[in-house]
């Protein structure tokens, strides 16, 4: 009965059934008498509304004009940035290049920058190969805005009362007397810079239609009926009647300064030389000898009206005992005029005049020792960089322009026998070396080429000795005197090395040769007891043999000396040095 009963309240509370033909909610307001497709919310397409939307508020105009500010202000940052970089790296670049290669400080700005990059171009090593139409440009530019009286040449005066132009010479010149000596030495500087662009360029042409410079050798017209190749990726060759020359002749310049007023005799010996060394390059020894001729008697101004202390024929240095010493032009013009003489097969002149001026140059006073001298590098390696006398310098010469180096020594009185001109004595026994060496002939069995080898082996000796000394630390290592010092070393060093080599390569190599031929038809005798194979045969037989590996040696010893590298820095520029 109880189950009943809860059976009964069951049912009784339970949802009651539909009835079939009940309609169900998502289908009550179809008709279902039709019999076409339910129309579903989810099954029919929306209907076409003309909504529109504002894409552009004024909340997404904000953020544009935000993101827009944004952009420029950081554009306008990374250009300053950039433009300002490169400004700062310009000055500091102008500011090393006028430290290296001073200019006077009365030139213009742009005549000095331009100065400075004509004498930087040669010695750059940032570029695979020198531009000498760039260096000529430069240096010809700086000439004529220091000849422009608008300009800088305010106070020039013409030695013609019309600047006439003479053929082959051009400009007679000027007269620099009312300039100043910064202003005069930066003149023949670039003149002289602009003989050597015009050397370099002797044989290159312009292209007038392109502005472009090619070797004459290149050139297409009936002058030239077998012309060379164009590299790859070069422009193509030009034609003849488009071309001329793309620089004035060396002699141009080279005569315009023997032809100025107000230079010294030694600036105008130094370009004669110059000149005339040119000229043994071009093949005109008459003409190279007239101008060792005048280099000699520029050189010879300071002892007149005494008569020369040379023989005017000889041109052999007399010996009077050490009464009158020769002058440092004197010994330098005469040691081009014996090499002239060798280079053009004049030997029996040639060797006299050298070995006077090297007996001139053993009798040379010694150089006297200053206490500036005599002060150790070592005290001063030891002094602190942080003392105020080293701050003071630095802001000096960070703040201040740097003064202009004082002008050189003239050159007329007789020089110090230091160690610059050690090597100059060096070189001379180099010269001495390779003329007896050559003037023995291939073929010579006598102590000639002995001779020549030994006083080339001297001159190495004294020249690596010498560049030792100048190695060493101290002041006057940093000094410009010492720097052309070592310069000349070097190259005496490099120069009698390589000879050296040829040398007792050669003799070793006639050695080799011989000891082959005694070996192949020579006779010992019979079981050895007699001939002349004894030890003493083959000690000789190995003597250029081990000279050869002794240059060997002593060159692989000396390619630090001659591998020309800076001394560590010191003070406060250490710190900024890796």
């Amino acid at each position: 009965m109880q189950q009943l009963r809860t059976l009964g309240r069951r049912l009784l509370v339970r949802r009651p059934l539909r009835s079939p033909g009940a309609s169900r909610l998502f289908t009550r307001h179809t008709n279902l008498a039709s019999h076409t497709r339910p129309q579903l919310p989810f099954l029919s397409s929306p209907l076409a509304r003309n909504q529109q939307f504002r894409y552009l508020t004024t909340e997404r105009k904000r953020w544009l004009a935000y993101e827009m500010l944004t952009a420029g202000k950081y554009t306008v940052y990374f250009w300053a940035i950039l433009g300002f970089s490169v400004v700062a790296y310009w000055s500091v670049q102008q500011e090393w290049l006028e430290r290296r290669y001073p200019t006077p400080h009365e030139w213009g700005f742009l005549t000095r920058m331009r100065f400075r990059l004509a004498k930087w171009a040669p010695e750059r090593t940032d570029v695979p190969y020198t531009d000498w139409v760039q260096i000529g440009n430069y240096a010809k530019n700086v000439v004529e805005r220091l000849e422009d009286p608008k300009i800088e040449g305010a106070g020039l005066q013409e030695l013609t009362e019309d600047g006439a132009w003479i053929d082959g010479i051009g400009k007679p010149g000027y007269d620099l007397s009312a300039k100043s000596e910064p202003w005069r030495r930066g003149y023949y500087e670039a003149l002289m810079l602009c003989a050597k662009a015009a050397e370099h360029l002797d044989d290159q042409v312009l292209d007038r239609t392109r502005r472009l410079v090619f070797p004459a050798d290149q050139v297409l017209g009936p002058s030239n009926p077998n012309p060379k190749p164009i590299a790859h990726g070069s422009p193509s060759a030009p034609h003849e009647r488009d071309c001329e020359r793309a620089f004035e002749p060396p002699e141009i310049f080279y005569m315009r300064i023997l032809a100025t007023r107000g230079f010294t005799p030694k600036q105008k010996m130094d370009a004669a030389l110059e000149y005339a060394s040119w000229l043994d390059f071009k093949g005109a020894p008459d003409a190279s000898a007239r101008m060792h001729e005048w280099a000699l008697s520029l050189a010879n101004e300071s002892s007149l009206p005494n008569p020369p202390i040379y023989d005017e024929k000889t041109y052999v240095l007399k010996d009077d005992k050490g009464a009158r010493k020769p002058s440092a032009n004197l010994l330098t013009s005469l040691t081009a005029l014996a090499a002239h003489k060798a280079r053009n097969g004049d030997i029996s002149s040639a060797l006299p005049i050298l070995i006077s001026i090297l007996r001139a140059r053993r009798s040379l006073p010694s150089p006297q020792q200053s206490a500036d001298d005599s002060y150790t590098g070592t005290a001063r390696s030891s002094s602190s960089p942080w003392t105020a006398e080293n701050l003071v310098g630095v802001a000096k010469r960070i703040i201040f322009e740097p003064e202009y180096p004082p002008p050189p020594d003239d050159g007329e009185a007789p020089p110090a026998r230091d160690a610059g001109e050690l090597c100059e004595e060096a070189g001379l026994d180099l010269y001495i070396g390779e003329i007896i060496y050559a003037s023995s002939g291939a073929g010579g069995k006598g102590k000639g080429r002995e001779d020549g080898l030994a006083w080339t082996r001297e001159a190495v000796d004294l020249a690596e000795e010498q560049l030792h000394k100048l190695g060493a630390g101290g002041r006057s290592s940093r000094d410009a005197r010492a720097a052309a010092a070592r310069k000349t070393c070097r190259e005496c060093l490099d120069a009698g090395l390589r000879n050296w080599a040829k040398m007792a390569g050669r003799l070793a190599q006639e050695e080799r040769e011989r000891g082959s031929t005694a070996g192949s038809g020579g006779s010992a005798g019979w079981l050895g007891l007699w001939g002349d194979g004894g030890p003493k045969a083959e000690e000789e037989a190995g003597r250029w043999a081990a000279e050869e590996q002794v240059v060997k040696e002593r060159t692989r010893r000396a390619q630090e000396l001659l591998d020309e590298m800076e001394a560590p820095k010191t003070g406060l520029g250490a710190i900024f040095w890796a």
